[in-house]
């Protein structure tokens, strides 16, 4: 777990130095703000590809295999980026690198779900899941820092460089076994993607991801287009920085809470603060005001993905994890897919403050869903999403 941990690190570092260059740096190409989204976005076509074929994988030929091949994609798709200032070719580059969070984060939660004892599933998911905002913290803060100083190609190598690091960790990362599903015939039933999104237990869980990954989007593509138009003073890496911060502090207690109170209520404070994060860029007026959205934000992230992770695991049988992860974790990679199609057009029109007015509206329809239709009826949804009733979907802790 500690290799995981380090391997985790550096793989979160290399992918989140990219985030304060690498629109600006399409920008340069010569593409428009409505382009910038398309090549962008192309990253959540990468995952919306890929992540259900690595699910797959994951409960067929161990959790290993896919844990190495995001990685490799990770520490190789910043070198394709230093070749070529050709829009097509960065699109096709950005689709091929959404392969590596598509392989990475699905096989290492699955691992990590192997390992953890389901009375303290939700801590130590929480624990695992700090690489995440450690290496967001270092990531956008280096890529800023170093900008000025070495320029886009030099930078390209060093986010590389993250990347064989984190490779040469994770292959002392043992995996846990296969585990073959129930002998049983009836008991097999083949788990199809429409199967699992449409199932009572699932479908909720990933129309919240869905929500919240087009308010990610929105967010990861358009902010340092709109620091640089508003002509903030600011290393917009800072912004993920705070929000990197908060998501550490957050999950250090949240999963542990939410074993003893339930996920519900932890979801439902997530979704609200990414409500307000967005409601603050909207109205942001100074430099304060962005960073103080970026701490807010990262305290949603913090509670919502980690404990949203547990749900699904509570929800979800140990050799269907992979697949089941690819797909409700996907309503995420889909929400960043479809920020650009169905929001990014509209930056012409409404402007880039707009924009997140637009994802405040998308997360306050998703914290609403949730609290009514989070379980089995009004009643029961109401309890379990306010931390007043358990979760009537779960399976039994085995």
């Amino acid at each position: 777990m500690i290799f995981m941990m380090l391997g985790g690190l550096l793989f979160w570092a290399c992918l989140a130095s990219l985030l304060p260059v690498l629109p600006a740096y399409v920008k340069d190409a010569g593409a428009s703000d409505h382009e910038v989204g398309i090549v962008m976005r192309g990253f959540a076509i990468g995952l919306l590809l890929f992540r259900p074929k690595m699910g797959q994988l994951i409960d067929t030929r161990g959790r290993k295999a896919a844990l190495l091949i995001g990685i490799v994609v990770a520490a190789i798709a910043p070198l394709l980026y230093a070749l070529t200032t050709s829009t097509g070719m960065l699109l096709a580059i950005r689709i091929f690198h959404g392969l590596s969070i598509a392989a990475f984060t699905t096989s290492y939660s699955t691992l990590v779900a192997d390992l953890a004892p389901a009375e303290n599933r939700g801590e130590l998911i929480g624990y695992m899941s700090l690489v995440n905002p450690i290496g967001m913290a270092i990531g956008p803060a280096l890529g800023g820092y170093l900008h000025p100083l070495i320029g886009n190609q030099a930078l390209f190598f060093v986010c590389s460089g993250l990347g064989v690091g984190s490779f040469l960790f994770s292959l002392m990362v043992q995996s846990t076994p296969v585990i073959a599903p129930p002998d049983t015939a009836d008991n097999r039933p083949k788990l199809t993607a429409w199967h699992i999104v449409s199932h009572d237990r699932f479908r909720i869980p990933t129309f919240t991801m869905l929500s919240v990954g087009l308010a990610f989007g929105v967010l990861s593509v358009y902010l340092p287009l709109f620091v640089k138009q508003e002509n903030f003073a600011m290393n917009v890496g800072l912004f993920y920085t705070m929000a990197a911060i908060a998501s550490f502090m957050t999950r250090l207690v949240s999963g542990k809470a939410s074993d003893k109170v339930g996920r519900g209520l932890f979801i439902t404070v997530g979704l609200l603060c990414y409500m307000v994060s967005m409601i603050m860029l909207w109205a942001a007026q100074d430099v304060p005001t962005i960073l103080a959205a970026g701490f807010i934000e990262g305290c949603g992230g913090g509670m919502l993905l980690p404990i949203m992770i547990a749900l699904i695991t509570d929800r979800c049988l140990a050799h269907e994890r992979g697949r089941v992860y690819s797909l409700c974790i996907g309503g995420f990679d889909l929400g960043i897919f479809m920020a650009g199609p169905l929001v990014g057009f509209m930056a012409a029109w409404v402007g880039y403050r707009g924009l997140f007015a637009i994802a405040a509206l998308v997360t306050l329809l998703a914290t609403i869903v949730f609290i009514t239709l989070s379980s089995k009826n009004l009643a029961y949804s109401l309890r379990f999403s306010l931390g007043k009733g358990r979760d009537l979907y779960a399976l039994p802790k085995t």
